[in-house]
Parts: structure tokens; C-alpha cells; sequence
């Protein structure tokens, strides 16, 4: 019996080839459109930009003048909210995601759970502004401070770093875990002998990745009332501060053009920065890849 009818897959075959090559042209007319896209973004930021970007530049703090303007103290603001915001969100995040994991029983409340915390990762930024507002600059009597601000963005960050650290957990293989069992290691010996070092490329990933994001932030910090004009450098957690975006807008939101180019010149620092956080992602990814 003839399971396939030869004279009818020659008939459609010329069919699929056009539909596969209007495909492929849409794809690759959509990939040179967002890297053209791209391109023009970057040069408009590097030729506008790159002249202003020098010592003094990145040594001064702001200035009225934009010859005299100068990013220091976002930068070390910036730094200051990582370091407060970092561990809070690793601790939390990555605990929440070993209890949903490998503690909490599989029914309607645990699926519950899991399913807000994907939805609070897609809830706009400015909404964890109000929140951070209300509940650490107002609630917890903070201030404007950097404390205030990393933990608002700790809470921003939060959801995404548990999503990632369940994927990371759920890709360890179950032999592994039946296994460690088998040799008579208790449930906790497991986790932190087996499961967590296999998953800990995907949870590291996850997590700078996610700092990242906060980097790049500025409508929370704006809603707690982070100033925009900083002209000393943050020496604690209860200290005022700025980070390098909410600088940014500053300067884009002057008349004078002049602050546009210093503008610039911020946004490339910014994008090193980045750069080198997921550069960061990327070689403990690795690293940790061939080792597990």
C-alpha cells in the first residue's frame, strides 16, 4: 500500500518553495530593518556625543554649564543602587524560586503563585514606582535616599530573577537529584550540593541580566523623588542620590542644544556599562557551563 502520494507532493512542492523563500525574505528584511534601526541610533549617539566624552567629563559632577558638565555622581549613585539592590534581589529571588521549586507542594495555590509573579513581570516600571513611594519613602520613613531607591528596583527586578532561577532549577536533570538520593544525601545536601551548583550559569545569567534592566531605569526613581541635579557623591545607604538615567533626561530636557551632545556622551557611558555587565553574563555562563 502507497502511504504517499508521490504525484501530489510534486504538485505542492513548487508551492512550498515560494512560501519558504517569502518567508525567509520577510525575515531578513525584518533583521536588516531593526539593525538599520540600530545603526542610526548609535551613530546619532556617537557623533553627537563622543567628542564630550573625556576625563573631565567622566571626573565632574553637573554643572550649569555644559563645557563643565559631568557625570560622577550618577555614576557612583548608580553603583550605590547596584550594591543595595543586588543582593536584596538575588536573596529574595532566588530563594522564592528554590521554595516554588523544591519545597512547595504542585497544586492550585503554588500555580497560582507562579502565575502572578509572571504577570508582575510584565507590569509597567512605574508602578513599582508607586509602590517604593508609598511603602519605603512614605511606609518606612527612607527618604529619597539610595536604600528607598534599591529596594524599589530590587522589587522591579524581583519577578524576572524568580522566572529565570525556576527555569535555570528546572533544567537540572532528575537523575542527578535521584542520585544524590540514592548516595543517602537529605533534601537540603541535594539542593545545595547538586541542584543549585547545576543551575547556578542560569540563575547568575538571569540575575545580571536583570540588573541590567535596573540600570537602565529611571521612571520608579523619579517617582520616589531621586534628585536630578547631584553635585556630591553618595557616602551611604540613607545618603540623596542620582544614577546615570535620570542625569541623562536632565540633560535632554535643557533648551540649550549643547546639553543634548553632553546627553550623548551619558548614554555611552551607559551602554559600556551595560555592555560589560552582560559581557559579565555571558563568561560566568560559560565558565560554569563546562564545569557542570
Amino acid at each position: 500500500m502507497n502511504l504517499i502520494d508521490q504525484q501530489k507532493v510534486i504538485d505542492h512542492i513548487s508551492g512550498r518553495l515560494v512560501k519558504n523563500k517569502l518567508y525567509k525574505g520577510i525575515f531578513i528584511i525584518a533583521t536588516i530593518f531593526a539593525l538599520f534601526v540600530l545603526f542610526i541610533l548609535l551613530y546619532r549617539i556617537f557623533t553627537q556625543g563622543i567628542g564630550y566624552l573625556n576625563w573631565d567629563f567622566l571626573s565632574s559632577f553637573p554643572s550649569r554649564r555644559p563645557e563643565d558638565a559631568g557625570i560622577k555622581s550618577a555614576i557612583f549613585g548608580t553603583i550605590w543602587l547596584m550594591v543595595v539592590t543586588a543582593p536584596i534581589a538575588f536573596i529574595l529571588g532566588v530563594g522564592t524560586a528554590v521554595y516554588l521549586e523544591e519545597y512547595s507542594k504542585k497544586g492550585k495555590f503554588t500555580r497560582f503563585v507562579q502565575m502572578n509573579i509572571s504577570n508582575l513581570a510584565g507590569v509597567p516600571s512605574i508602578v513599582f514606582g508607586l509602590l517604593g513611594l508609598t511603602l519605603f519613602v512614605r511606609g518606612m520613613d527612607l527618604g529619597r535616599s539610595v536604600l528607598a531607591g534599591g529596594l524599589t528596583m530590587a522589587l522591579l527586578i524581583l519577578p524576572i530573577i524568580v522566572v529565570a532561577s525556576q527555569e535555570a532549577i528546572r533544567s537540572v536533570p532528575k537523575e542527578l537529584r535521584e542520585a544524590s538520593f540514592g548516595m543517602g544525601a537529605t533534601k537540603w545536601q541535594t539542593i545545595r550540593r547538586v541542584v543549585f551548583p547545576s543551575a547556578l550559569p542560569g540563575i547568575l545569567t538571569g540575575n545580571i541580566l536583570a540588573l541590567s534592566r535596573a540600570i537602565g531605569e529611571t521612571a520608579p526613581l523619579i517617582m520616589i523623588g531621586a534628585l536630578s541635579y547631584v553635585a556630591f557623591v553618595p557616602d551611604g545607604i540613607l545618603s540623596q542620590f542620582t544614577v546615570m538615567p535620570i542625569q541623562i533626561y536632565n540633560w535632554t530636557s535643557r533648551p540649550q542644544e549643547t546639553f543634548h551632545f553632553v546627553a550623548a556622551a551619558g548614554i555611552i557611558v551607559l551602554l559600556a556599562m551595560l555592555l560589560f555587565m552582560n559581557s559579565i553574563a555571558v563568561w560566568i555562563r560559560n565558565k560554569f557551563q563546562n564545569r557542570f
